[in-house]
């Protein structure tokens, strides 16, 4: 209240002041606006304090009620900023009067907005004011409405006439406090249909004024029709004034007496009432009495001589001349030297005139985020070919900013490349552009294009930019229409009236007929202040370009091969926007501050706290203006293993890799970017943009190798740094950049691309054991030498920073000691407040951090969470920062995110975000998590959700795996793992993840995890429960219907586990519980295998495995049974009879009544689910890790070593289907010495060679004697006579491939079929017409021209291999999916060797046999192509004759005409042009491949 009475006063102060000082003079009008503004900033308080406006006001109020508004508001007052609001929100929006005596077309009222309260005389000169609001008269006919006007009209005129006074009427202004609903002076606006009813009305002016008719005409100006606007559009509404001008010339010794019009209704005529004179008398227009008219009359010449000392006392005054310049640095530095190069810039501009181009060069050195451009013609002459001659931009339409329903922001800034390159939206069609995006009218342009406008304002404003990042900069250079105006009106509203809009106008005319159309909005006085009118635009351009951050002459340079330098222009930078690019004179364009000695001592800080390295640091190091950064001695390892690279170590290798693995807070971000900072001068050096598209990577990276350069081949090697990627993005770069280099014409001599992968991890020194000669670890361990330099170090810095902050740098100094931290945390929380928001906040992002790598969140997060408003520009991160307490200030980090411009804050270290949460809260984890779920100012916050939300899924759904680089493989999400392990209590883990579960809106994906939680803890009713959840949301997800499957599958192991089983007696009903739990996990397996199969971006074996496990589970429980125990000889026979014949036991019968069906078809499951496994890992290379550790995985994943899984399911398999040797006898007595094709098959699964897997696992025994016996034994039990007795496709298959096995290690045994034999009898797979993949590898294996067999060309057989190639290439398409191939690398089984026959065929096993050595190594040489020239390896094999054409090869075939095409897998070797060529062939599930092209000489 007391606020309120202190404006009220100040408001009675500002309206004497203006009652002295106002004026109408032209030359004064600035002064006018000026005393009216102060007045109008104070009037909203009176206002409220009398009436506020009703609730129906169309408008919400934002009035410019800037006294109150401080540029620093520190949190003690933000109960002064409340009550400040209240009143701004409730108060009516004040503005001017139209200038007196001016006719301006541009100026327009808003409706609803409230004039000035109505006056009377003033000094003569200045109007005074009345309102009428003629709501009622406006709807009568012509001729009352005419009288009603002029009566008004004519009675204030003689009232002004007569005191001598310019005076102004107005109508269409609520003249009353009545129960119209309005307040006095509000704008309502009258509809005039026909104006010449107003104008003609003035007619009555000769009849109502007896004497001086003329004279009255000539004072009474015509009426003026001001436009009455709304934010919805115009309405038809005019304002009709009337201004009268008592000049002294006229008027001198005249009284003015008339007789005012009135229409009698019951004459129906007008008449005319008795002659009055009248006079203003305060705010009204009084008649004079008769008894005083004498004095009235003789006081007529004291009032001609004021009058005219008034008109001769208007002189013209000098008009001020404002401080432009100082005024913009304000608008857009905040009052600092240079603009802030964080800041982005979003410009909206008109029509540019060709001359006025070069004096917009400012914008070129600005961080424009994007342009609205409403000229048509830019793309062909106006601003926009002029940008593109220094930038690049995208071109976009409004409609393009439409996020479709579900799409990811994150999804939707990559779609449209912002951050990238400037997003150039033509608001208004454009000229030059095939589409159909024309340029119309603002009629059409409201119906079809403001909507667009709205939505695309809206999702930059609340989606994309944050609040306060950016910069609203309006370019009048043209003259205004509304589309303009409307954005204005969105911007406005977007960004809650903030004072981050400017507006630069050279013309004064386009700025006033902007100003008065975005009166809607806010008022003149607010669009004044941030509104730079009348400076010259040349003037405008020098002036920001000594604002700028950065020096704008500076050109950026590139080392070439020549040992100079070449221009890196803007423009082709910008191009290549997946990658950030260092040149040699990096960062040489920074402008010191020399008046600032705080400046780099900030920069420094902020590093050595915890903040990532920037190239300033190094670049201010390099110039001696801070101290150095340390280097790990890691750093020369890893410059070591480059330079050796560079001299020729990795052979002909286009790509190269080398790994920099370390430990979080050990500076192995810091050591890579050393390596990239000190090669800038003699490599090309850039880093990779995190989440880019992997082919837009590696264009850009070729268009920076061959940049300036002339020869491709002696282009400067490209130093490429690749941060925190997973393993497959990674690969998957290297890959496409070895295809990339492949379709050059590169004599690859050394490396082309350098691949420095920083990867976080914590066990480096593991993974660098896998890869030795290309890795490098860095730990948190500092050797003797480190200690000695950090020591040094960390006293230099001490000088200046207290420890505290220079936090990282101390940990890493005293090798991140738990007991250094625990005390340094200790410290800083003592004597906080625990209840208060910040430390809430801390507590928050400590939990985040300790359990989610790299996460953060947004400082709008914080700001909501604080209950921050952020409305005042340049002030967003310091406004939070004094919202923090000291001590939070040093566990915080700001960072901005490089690809979203999203700032966020994490703790500086993990580790102390840990200790934080341990000393903090002493809340178990379990109550901060549900705490942190219920913060709805977080959750539900709309800016940067995307990435806040990814981090909270991942802190309750993340699992860790040490593929991944994480210390341990987790069963749950680490979070979730201390709940259960720590507090031991796995209900409070169910707890969190329900409380996330219902946060999430029920995520189905939460219900899965709570599913796997349950079942875990045997909770079994419950797991099902919540998996029947998920499924129910997700029924085609693979890996949900899986969950499912093993929620039974864990309750058939729990509930009847073989181990207990085996020392009691089981009887069948004992077993019928379980038989239903194994058949409806099945029956979710085989779910989850279909959604798999139609699943076209993943591959999931899971239902697959899952069948075999539980199904081999069941056939063990079965076995224990009495009736089905193993025979003497160690055969099932009765548990065959029984699950493969059509008897059922009698202690069976009923107890399994319901399962005898499915029983009967487990075999057929299982076996199916087998062969396909076995055919999925015949297409793919498998066995990734050398070590054992990883090779058994979790059951819930699928299989990591899948052909090792897959011989041991096999067995297990056999083993309870297949007979002794005595009863494999006694069936082949009984059915003529052949065994039925059931009991064949399953005897053949005995020896390992019933599929693909098993037979190819035979010739990895080193033993070949061994395996020669085991695939005799199997050849032995198929039918000898072949054509009696046919095969079906699959053991068709495996005796194929059993006699090609067998050649590989027995080429000379009794058992082998001719090869000519075997390739007869393979034609009955291309006769019947029905292709399996096996099928056909083995029809390109067998039917490959063979010297011997096929000398003379053959159609009929080239036909056999081309279709047989087709149709495993159509079947590989379809097995891969949509998945790169890179995620699937092909397995080569066999090549082609030297001979004929089955010498020609030759298994990879050999090879591997002959290469020696461990995993890792034979794997190094066959990707490095090391392989071929071990002579060894290249006596076996034939090198075969082709030719390339546009980029592939080719082979003849069986005739001349045959042309096959072969797969090259190292694309590098691949010559350019066409060439003669030879290479090895490979023979693969996906086609026919070649390895060591080499052009033929």
């Amino acid at each position: 209240m007391q606020l309120i009475l202190k404006k009220r006063n100040e408001l009675l102060s500002s309206q004497n002041l203006e009652l002295v000082q106002c004026s109408t003079s032209g030359v004064r009008e600035r002064e006018e606006a000026s005393l009216t503004q102060d007045h109008q900033k104070d009037a909203p308080s009176q206002t409220l304090q009398t009436e506020a406006l009703p609730g129906k006001r169309k408008f919400k109020s934002q009035g410019d009620v800037t006294a109150l508004e401080t540029p620093d508001r520190s949190t003690d007052s933000q109960h002064v900023c409340t009550i400040e609001e209240s009143v701004k929100e409730n108060s009516p929006v004040r503005c001017k009067h139209r200038p007196f005596f001016k006719n301006d077309i541009n100026f327009k009222y808003v409706r609803n907005q409230v004039l000035p309260p109505e006056t009377g005389i003033i000094n003569l000169i200045c109007p005074c004011h009345e309102y009428k609001s003629l709501a009622k008269a406006a709807t009568l006919d012509r001729q009352r409405l005419q009288v009603k006007f002029a009566r008004e009209v004519i009675k204030f005129a003689s009232g002004c006439l007569n005191v001598r006074t310019n005076g102004t009427i107005h109508f269409g202004v609520e003249d009353s406090n009545s129960s119209s609903g309005y307040t006095h002076g509000e704008i309502i606006g009258l509809p005039v249909k026909d104006q010449s009813i107003y104008v003609d009305a003035l007619d009555y002016i000769e009849k109502c004024f007896p004497r001086y008719g003329e004279d009255a005409r000539l004072c009474i100006r015509p009426p003026i029709f001001v436009e009455v606007i709304s934010r919805d559009g115009t309405e038809g509404r005019f304002v009709i004034e009337i201004d009268v001008s008592s000049s002294v010339k006229v008027v001198k010794n005249k009284i003015y007496r008339v007789r005012l019009p009135n229409f009698s209704e019951k004459k129906n005529k007008v008449e005319c009432e008795k002659v009055t004179i009248y006079r203003r008398n305060g705010a009204k227009t009084e008649p004079v009495c008769e008894e005083k008219q004498d004095e009235f009359i003789s006081d007529m010449q004291e009032r001609d001589r004021r009058r005219e000392a008034a008109e001769n006392s208007e002189e013209p005054s000098k008009r001020t001349c404002e401080d432009l310049g100082r005024k913009l640095s304000v608008l857009l530095t905040g009052g600092k030297k240079w603009m802030d190069n964080s800041q982005w810039y979003i410009i909206v501009i008109n029509k540019c005139n060709p001359e006025d181009l070069e004096k917009l060069n400012f914008l070129m050195h600005m961080n424009i985020f994007c342009v609205f451009d409403f000229d048509p013609d830019s793309k062909t002459s106006g601003f926009f070919k002029h940008y593109l001659k220094h930038h690049t931009a995208n071109v976009h339409f409004l409609q393009d900013y439409k996020c479709e329903d579900g799409a990811s922001m994150s999804d939707f800034r990559k779609r449209l490349c912002l951050f990238d390159q400037t997003s150039w939206i033509f608001c208004n069609g454009c000229n030059g552009y095939g589409g159909d995006e024309r340029p119309c009218d603002v009629s059409t342009w409201v119906k079809s294009k403001k909507k667009h406008l709205k939505w695309t304002v809206f999702l930059i404003c609340n989606n994309i930019l944050p609040a306060g990042s950016f910069v609203v900069l309006f370019l009048l250079l043209s003259p205004v229409e509304q589309p303009l105006v409307d954005t204005f009106h969105e911007f406005y509203a977007e960004m809650n009236g903030r004072n981050d809009i400017i507006c630069i106008a050279e013309c004064g005319d386009n700025y006033q007929k902007w100003a008065n159309l975005a009166q809607p909005s806010c008022s003149i006085e607010t669009i004044d202040k941030m509104s730079i009118v009348g400076m010259k635009l040349n003037h405008v351009n020098d002036t920001i370009q000594t604002m700028l951050p950065t020096l704008t002459d500076h050109a950026r340079h590139l080392p070439v091969s020549t040992k100079g330098v070449c221009l890196f222009q803007t423009a082709d930078e910008e191009r290549m926007f997946t990658l950030e690019i260092l040149s040699c004179n990096q960062c040489e364009n920074f402008k010191f501050d020399h008046q600032d000695p705080q400046q780099i001592t900030k920069i420094e800080r902020d590093f050595y706290q915890g903040g990532k390295v920037s190239w300033l640091n190094f670049m201010l190091a390099e110039k001696g203006f801070c101290e150095e950064v340390i280097q790990r001695d890691a750093y020369k390892e890893v410059v070591k293993i480059i330079d050796g690279m560079l001299k020729g170590s990795s052979g002909k290798q286009s790509v190269v890799t080398v790994h920099v693995f370390h430990q979080p807070g050990s500076g192995g971000s810091t050591l890579v970017r050393q390596v990239l900072w000190n090669s800038r001068k003699d490599l090309r050096c850039a880093t990779v943009k995190p989440s880019c598209a992997v082919g837009k990577i590696c264009e850009h990276a070729i268009q920076l190798l061959e940049y300036e350069e002339n020869d491709i081949n002696q282009c400067l090697p490209v130093l490429l740094l690749v941060e925190d990627s997973d393993e497959d993005y990674f690969d998957e770069i290297k890959h496409e950049l070895i295809a990339a280099i492949g379709c050059k014409t590169v004599n690859v001599v050394g490396p082309v691309f350098i691949l420095l992968n920083c990867k976080r991890c914590n066990n480096p020194e593991k993974l660098c054991r896998k890869i030795p000669l290309e890795a490098v670890a860095v730990t948190h361990k500092l050797t003797k030498e480190e200690k000695r330099v950090f020591s040094n170090k960390r006293k230099k810095l001490e000088e200046h920073f207290e420890p505290e902050f220079i936090l990282t740098f101390v940990l890493m100094s005293e090798e991140f000691p738990e007991e250094y931290i625990q005390n340094f945390v200790k410290h800083l929380l003592e004597g906080i407040d625990r209840s208060k928001p910040v430390t809430q906040l801390i507590k928050y992002v400590a939990l985040l951090n300790c359990y989610v790598a790299n996460s953060s969140i947004s400082l709008s997060h914080c700001e909501a969470f604080l209950g921050l408003d952020i409305s005042i520009d340049h002030l967003r991160q310091q406004r939070f920062e004094t919202s923090l307490d000291d001590k939070a200030h040093l566990l915080f980090i700001h960072f901005r995110d490089c690809t979203t411009e999203i700032r966020s804050i994490r703790i500086v270290h993990p580790l102390v975000a840990k200790e934080i949460l341990h000393q903090l809260s002493g809340q178990p984890r379990s109550q901060i998590a549900v705490e942190f779920l219920q913060q709805k100012a977080i959750l539900k916050h709309r800016f940067a959700r995307d990435e806040v939300i990814k981090f909270i899924r991942d802190l309750f759904i993340r699992r860790h795996k040490r593929s991944k680089g994480d210390s341990t493989d987790t069963i749950f999400s680490p979070l979730i793992e201390d709940i259960r392990n720590e507090e031991h209590a796995p209900e409070k883990a169910v707890k969190v993840l329900t409380a996330a579960y219902e946060c999430f809106e029920k995520d189905p994906y939460f219900a899965q995890q709570l599913a796997r939680l349950h079942y875990m803890d045997n909770h079994f009713a419950e797991a099902i429960n919540w998996a029947e959840d998920a499924k129910y949301q997700l029924p085609h997800n693979s890996y949900i219907l899986d969950t499912e499957g093993q929620v039974y599958r864990k309750m058939l192991h729990v509930q009847f586990d073989l181990t207990d089983l085996r020392t009691e007696e089981v009887p069948p009903d004992k077993l019928t519980e379980a038989i239903r739990i194994a058949l409806k996990a099945i029956e979710c397996f085989r779910a989850a295998q279909k959604a798999a199969q139609s699943e076209a971006d993943s591959m999931n074996n899971a239902g697959f495995v899952g069948e075999v496990e539980v199904g081999c589970h069941l056939l063990q429980l079965l076995s224990l049974l009495d009736i089905f125990k193993k025979d003497e000889d160690g055969s099932y026979t009765k548990l065959i009879e029984y699950l493969l014949g059509k008897d059922i036991p009698e202690e069976v019968k009923k107890p399994w009544k319901n399962f005898h069906g499915k029983l009967k078809g487990l075999q057929k499951g299982i076996y199916e689910a087998l062969e396909w496994m076995s055919e999925d890992s015949s297409y793919f290379q498998t066995n990734k890790h050398e070590d054992g550790e990883d090779e058994s995985s979790n059951t819930e994943d699928p299989a990591h070593n899948p052909r090792k899984w897959l011989i041991k399911k096999t067995k297990l398999y056999a083993r309870y289907f297949t007979l002794s040797e005595q009863e494999e006898q006694k069936w082949k007595q009984s059915s003529n010495c052949s065994l039925s094709p059931l009991v064949r098959k399953l005897q053949i699964y005995k020896y390992n060679g019933g599929n693909i897997t098993a037979i190819f696992s035979l010739l990895s025994d080193q033993k070949t004697d061994r395996t020669a016996v085991k695939l005799e034994k199997i050849i032995s039990l198929y039918p000898e006579d072949h054509q009696k007795e046919k095969l079906d496709q699959i053991d068709l298959v495996n005796f194929t491939l059993c006699h090609i096995a067998l050649a590989c290690v027995a080429p000379r045994s009794s058992k082998l079929l001719t090869y000519q034999k075997l390739r007869e009898l393979s034609l009955q797979f291309w006769k019947s017409k029905y292709y399996s993949s096996s099928a056909c590898f083995l029809l390109t294996l067998l039917h490959w021209p063979d010297e011997a067999c096929d000398q003379e060309p053959n159609e009929t057989k080239g036909r056999i291999l081309k279709t047989a190639l087709e149709t495993i290439k159509r079947l590989y398409d379809i097995k891969i999916k949509n998945l790169p191939s890179r995620k699937k690398q092909i397995y080569t089984h066999f090549f082609l060797g030297n001979g004929n026959g089955f010498d020609k065929i030759v298994h990879k096993s050999l090879l591997e046999k002959l290469s020696g050595s461990g995993l890792f190594e034979r794997r190094l040489k066959w990707l490095t192509g090391d392989v071929w020239r071990n002579p060894r390896v290249t006596e076996k094999l034939k090198r075969v004759k082709g030719w390339t054409e546009n980029g592939a090869i080719f082979v003849c075939g069986h005739w001349k005409q045959n042309k096959i095409r072969i797969v090259p897998l190292h694309f590098p070797s691949m010559p350019h042009g066409n060439e003669n060529v030879t290479f090895y062939l490979g023979f693969t599930y996906a086609g026919l491949v070649a390895y060591d092209i080499q052009v033929e000489r």
